[in-house]
């Protein structure tokens, strides 16, 4: 599930390959509108809210990761 999950979120960054110690920060496709793909793409896809300002709290993927799979 954590690779599946890995896999989309790197194509919502459009990455070929993501780890979850990657941060955030340092995609050039980093910014709100991927923000937003993410919120949709957990609420659709793992049915968990997930705001913007918890996204701005996250530092690494795999902070993110460890959210939406808890």
């Amino acid at each position: 599930m954590k690779e599946e999950l890995l896999y989309k979120i790197a194509e919502i960054l459009e990455e070929d390959e993501i780890t979850i110690e990657d941060e955030l920060n340092g995609f050039d496709e980093w910014d709100s509108l991927t923000g937003l793909s993410i919120i949709a793409l957990v609420d659709s896809e793992y049915n968990k809210t997930l705001s913007n300002e918890q996204i701005k709290q996250f530092v690494t993927v795999g902070d993110l990761v460890a959210f939406i799979l808890e």
